[in-house]
């Protein structure tokens, strides 16, 4: 007897609908999956055949070949395990004969039976509203997470048993009505406020931009500057997630199994700080299954990399397109995938390897080769892509003990948001400055005469590069907003070229 369930399987962060096809027929007892299974696919067999005897039904020792359609797209994980048991069960009679592919089924089962959250159920209810499937069937700790798309019918369930019950008898007093906006806690949150750092004016001001723009940022300070503080509080100035940023945001999370249980539509922009010793792969995302790294686990947030020429160079230097690109692109011989990786990435790191060199106090140990070296740790091409480059300096006392209430980063939200609203109004497609380019530069960040002329002496006398030239336009673009001016003037250029020589 044969069965058809649908399930889906994930590419990136998209959904794909799978077909599950079920065939239960006389012969010697055997399971077979095919339709490109990966290794965890394969052992569902055990999983599923211990859940179904475990949940008091009778599982069938007859020939059980399991068909994963389409072919050529890869199966992985153990999300399949419920919608192959139910599939063993209609196609025993277990469950009544009728047409179950007018619902999705994503869970995988622990051997009692349990139904137990799978990754990538966001992706998966979206794929099957772009499919016209009205109605998903989940796990009960995923079920606020697929009740983010609007018009898709949610079931939870916590067993196999259960499973079998909703998928036979819907009954609307068992949908899932817990709303679809419960916020999810994903990644390290923000933990700073710009009310808590003491002095510091450009370095604060040089962030304002940055969050204005969404522009990269190197701070360069002695230990306990403050630089971490700065940029954990850069998070909390940056705007609100719109609605596609945060079904972004959230499917990205969810394919890396970081959503909490019971979490619905992330709503906090995420903030990621990933130690030192990090691999590229695990950096920018990849695998033998490719999935997202930090940088993309740090979409529409902040990226912090701490000691950055403490990083390895390949990590480093894998950044390089994903920054210009705002998206990471990982080829392997059987498909490609794709995942957003718009970050404000902020690096941090010492004048010189002891921390000391240039401070008034303490004396720095580090000979000039050392010096060279460590800096040369951060390559060319990539310093090239960091927009704005500020110094952090010691603090004395006197300043550190200042108790004068200083500007809040709810204050600096405000001037951010309003300088994006900008932004997004002059119809560049929504695009943040640090992305115009082309037409779209030459048309929005176009200085007046004395700004005009002022960059291009800059140009001819530092031998700047046509991507810096760019690149101060974009942050000078950012600092007019923030002055709510339709144009580009000279104090504009000015300060953008103090950041990019800094």
């Amino acid at each position: 007897m044969l069965a058809t369930l649908l399930s889906a399987a994930l590419a990136g962060i998209d959904g794909r609908i799978v077909r599950v096809e079920v065939d239960v027929s006389p012969g010697l007892p055997s399971f077979t999956v095919v339709g490109l299974p990966d290794t965890s696919v394969r052992e569902s067999r055990d999983r599923v055949r211990t859940a179904i005897r475990n949940s008091d039904y009778e599982f069938p020792w007859q020939h059980i070949t399991i068909n994963l359609a389409p072919p050529d797209v890869r199966k992985e994980g153990a999300a399949y395990d419920l919608p192959i048991a139910l599939g063993i069960l209609a196609a025993t009679g277990a469950l009544p004969s009728r047409d179950y592919t007018d619902i999705v089924v994503v869970g995988s089962l622990s051997l009692d039976g349990e139904v137990r959250p799978t990754g990538g159920v966001l992706p998966v209810a979206m794929a099957a509203a772009r499919a016209g499937i009205g109605a998903a069937l989940v796990p009960a700790a995923n079920a606020a997470e697929a009740a983010v798309v609007d018009g898709l019918a949610v079931w939870p369930v916590d067993s196999l048993d259960e499973a079998a019950g909703r998928l036979t008898d819907r009954n609307e007093a068992h949908r899932y009505d817990g709303g679809r906006d419960e916020a999810a806690a994903s990644g390290d949150p923000p933990c700073g406020d710009f009310a808590d750092i003491r002095g510091q004016l450009t370095a604060r001001r040089a962030l304002e931009v940055a969050a204005a723009g969404g522009h990269h940022v190197l701070l360069t300070g002695p230990p306990g500057s403050g630089k971490t503080m700065m940029a954990r509080s850069l998070a909390g100035i940056l705007p609100p997630l719109s609605a596609a940023e945060a079904l972004e945001v959230t499917s990205i999370h969810s394919v890396a199994g970081l959503l909490p249980g019971g979490s619905g539509l992330v709503r906090s922009r995420p903030f990621r700080a990933p130690h030192h010793t990090i691999s590229d792969v695990a950096l920018v995302g990849g695998g033998t299954h490719p999935r997202p790294g930090e940088l993309s686990l740090a979409h529409a947030g902040v990226l912090f990399l701490d000691e950055m020429p403490e990083f390895e160079r390949r990590a480093l230097e894998v950044l390089r397109q994903p920054l210009e690109e705002g998206r990471v692109r990982i080829a392997r011989a059987a498909a490609s995938v794709e995942f957003p990786a718009s970050v404000t990435l902020v690096g941090a790191m010492n004048p010189c390897p002891c921390g000391y060199f240039g401070h008034p106090v303490r004396a720095c140990r580090c000979a000039p080769p050392q010096r060279e070296r460590y800096a040369a740790r951060i390559s060319g091409p990539l310093l090239d892509r960091i927009d704005i480059r500020v110094e952090v300096p010691w603090l004395p006392p006197d300043v550190l003990g200042d108790e004068r209430q200083q500007e809040s980063s709810a204050q600096i939200r405000a001037r951010v948001t309003l300088a994006r609203e900008r932004q997004a109004a002059r119809g560049a497609g929504a695009a943040l400055n640090a992305r115009l380019s082309g037409p779209l530069l030459r048309r929005f960040a176009r200085p007046d005469d004395a700004g005009r002329a002022l960059l291009h002496s800059a140009v001819a006398r530092l031998a700047l590069s046509g991507r810096a030239h760019d690149r101060i336009l974009r942050v000078a673009r950012s600092i007019a907003d923030l002055a709510g001016r339709d144009r580009v003037v000279a104090d504009d250029v000015a300060e953008a070229l103090q950041y990019r020589l800094g």
